[in-house]
């Protein structure tokens, strides 16, 4: 699929759940995206889209998960109308853990959900739509500075900013409850490292690395949960109750990427359920292989 979005999809009022990714779609992104109210999910990564962020960019009050990585997206993140969301606003301190319900129930029969997938005969997306609220627009030209609007979302859970030319310092954290992973790195970032970002409770996935930020790492408020998120940052350096300050001590190894956490994942899941057939396919054969379980069997059945 090559082009711009098709114009008439406008009429597509109903959608929920967009899916244009790896295809070779170009261009500006035109309005027809704005008469989708009911949208939930969107995702343009990996397509070739240019020009600015729109305005309206956000000013979609069901949605849940936005990517628009690996685009040529240029200029600043637009800032305000990030309230108007309610998944990205719905977070609280006293939440034990961000639950919701699921996206997509795709074999409920009582579900009835509208969706668009381009280019894939399969519904296949790069994040887990049942338990994720966030935004990724990663590996783009945008510059200037995070919007302060952005980074007072209490329901996102993760937010991806990395491999752009953002400049600045990293707003305020305290408001991001839910967020469970945050990835700002190769960026022009610069300032101190906020030092609320410890005291995120949910927070499991941390990448700083290769920005500009400088001053001191302090090891006692939990920063080393997270090895290697502060690395290609010259200016840092890590807290010692000996020499002051220890820039030597950063690990070199950057922090995980949301596509290497991802991956991880599925990997993971797969190594489960193959050592699992193979245990059990194990097991048989040695039962049947085995002269006195095998007689044990027989005599059982008569």
């Amino acid at each position: 699929m090559a082009g711009e979005i098709p114009l008439t999809l406008a009429g597509c009022k109903s959608l929920e759940i967009v899916d244009f990714s790896s295809n070779n779609l170009s261009g500006a992104l035109n309005d027809a995206i704005t008469k989708w109210s009911n949208l939930r999910y969107l995702s343009l990564a990996r397509n070739k889209f240019d020009g600015a962020l729109p305005s309206w960019l956000f000013t979609f009050e069901a949605i849940e998960a936005m990517d628009l990585s690996s685009n040529k997206f240029s200029s600043f993140i637009p800032d305000g109308n990030f309230n108007i969301s309610l998944k990205f606003n719905n977070g609280g301190e006293d939440d034990p853990i961000p639950t919701k319900e699921p996206l997509v129930a795709m074999r409920n029969p009582g579900i009835e959900v509208s969706v668009i997938v381009a280019g894939s005969n399969d519904l296949n997306f790069k994040f887990d739509l049942s338990s994720a609220v966030g935004i990724d627009l990663s590996d783009n030209l945008l510059d200037g500075e995070i919007p302060v609007g952005l980074f007072g979302l209490q329901g996102l859970e993760y937010l991806n900013l990395s491999y752009n030319s953002l400049d600045g310092q990293i707003p305020s954290l305290e408001k991001m409850r839910s967020l469970m992973a945050l990835d700002l790195s190769h960026n022009l970032l610069s300032g101190q490292i906020p030092a609320n970002i410890s005291s995120l409770r949910h927070l499991t996935l941390l990448n700083l690395s290769y920005n500009g930020f400088t001053g001191l790492v302090p090891m006692k408020q939990g920063y080393w949960r997270f090895p290697g998120a502060f690395s290609g940052n010259p200016g840092l350096c890590v807290e010692s109750s000996v020499e002051g300050c220890q820039t030597a001590s950063l690990p070199a190894v950057p922090g995980k990427t949301f596509a290497e956490e991802m991956e991880e994942g599925r990997i993971s899941v797969w190594v489960f359920c193959i050592s699992t057939l193979v245990s059990f396919y194990f097991g048989i054969v040695g039962i049947f292989c085995s002269a006195r379980a095998r007689n044990y069997i027989l005599q059982t059945k008569v």
